[in-house]
């Protein structure tokens, strides 16, 4: 992956104008702190969170993604031979549980990667 791409910003979590600082403060299974994001970029100082409540679109995308697993899920257990309601149900909730800190977190970084472009020369808050 390229630096200087918006899908190398996405999936390493790193600020989406420098591409150095970290997006979160620790890892994604940490229960109590996969959410919690550095304020400003400690490298260029880009605030995270332009106005209040910017990261609530972020939601409709870590719907997106819920969707897509659920339909994925479904598909691959008919197409293996599978198909039972209770299976589905119960393999897509249990990933859903398991990888609410990875959808989290990627639908913040490709949410902040929609509206803030690469520019590792500049410094502004903004």
């Amino acid at each position: 992956m390229k630096k200087g791409t918006k899908l190398y910003s996405i999936l390493n979590y790193k600020c989406p104008r420098c591409h150095e600082g970290d997006l979160f403060v620790s890892g994604p299974y940490k229960i109590k702190s996969f959410q919690k994001m550095h304020t400003n970029c400690p490298n260029c100082n880009l605030r995270y969170m332009s106005e209040p409540s910017f990261f609530d679109g972020a939601m409709y995308v870590s719907y997106a993604m819920q969707v897509a697993l659920i339909i994925t899920v479904f598909t691959a257990l008919n197409i293996l031979g599978f198909a039972q309601l209770w299976l589905i149900i119960s393999i897509s909730v249990g990933l859903s549980l398991v990888l609410i800190p990875i959808t989290f977190r990627l639908s913040r970084s490709i949410y902040i990667n929609l509206f803030v472009k690469y520019d590792p020369e500049n410094r502004s808050e903004y």
